[in-house]
């Protein structure tokens, strides 16, 4: 299990100030959309001069099939190591999206994000006329056929994605509370040994960490725990 911290500060000057404390250290970066539209393609030049980060850019892609492929072309041009796109876009973009980027000399990681993690089952229901489990199962069926190399998903939908696909279908599980934090505005929530049970392969962790005295010492608590 890999750990991810989110970069969700409001300044880039705070984000990066994060990430030297955190130099050394086994972690990956990710870097959501506030972020990457205040900041651009350069702020992710300067997370990688700050050390060896893999990074995680987080912008849920999700248009039509030509236009999520161009767009996810131009994001693997940035080196970046794991991107994500919407399940919901459909088989068919996902496969031409993978089509595009398996024609490269290198690519990312690509996951499908399936329900958000704020997401409560009503509200999942109002848009998709399913249920999570159900909805969640259905899109990485989707995902795995079309040659994704994973999902975004809660914890809670980690083995059944795994069920469903291959216990090497990546699942990177936000709403992350390592030690019983606040659960703020994600809903479906799980601490480290609940995310260890699902088999979870990456963690997501972003205000338990920045909003710690010592955020280098949570993130080497946290490891110490993975």
């Amino acid at each position: 299990m890999k750990l991810c911290v989110a970069l969700d500060m409001a300044s880039k000057d705070e984000n990066l100030a994060l990430v030297r404390q955190l130099a050394g250290l086994d972690v990956w970066l990710k870097v959501g959309l506030r972020s990457y539209l205040r900041d651009g393609a350069s702020f992710i030049n300067e997370l990688k001069n700050l050390g060896e980060f893999k990074i995680f850019l987080d912008l849920k892609i999700y248009d039509i099939p030509n236009t999520m492929a161009d767009a996810c072309e131009v994001i693997a041009k940035l080196n970046v190591d794991m991107i994500n796109l919407h399940a919901s876009a459909g088989a068919r973009a996902i496969s031409e999206v993978m089509k595009r980027l398996n024609a490269l000399p290198k690519r990312p990681l690509v996951l499908g994000v399936s329900a958000l993690t704020s997401f409560s089952d009503d509200e999942f229901y109002q848009i998709y006329n399913d249920n999570i489990a159900n909805g969640v199962k259905k899109m990485s069926e989707i995902c795995f056929k079309s040659g994704l190399d994973g999902m975004v998903c809660s914890v809670f939908e980690s083995k059944m994605i795994k069920q469903a696909s291959s216990e090497n279908f990546i699942t990177l599980t936000p709403g992350i509370r390592p030690f019983g934090e606040a659960d703020a505005d994600q809903k479906r929530v799980a601490n480290l040994e609940v995310a260890k049970e699902a088999k979870s392969d990456f963690i997501v962790v972003g205000r338990p960490i920045y909003q710690a005295q010592d955020p280098r010492e949570i993130v080497s608590k946290i490891l110490s725990k993975l």
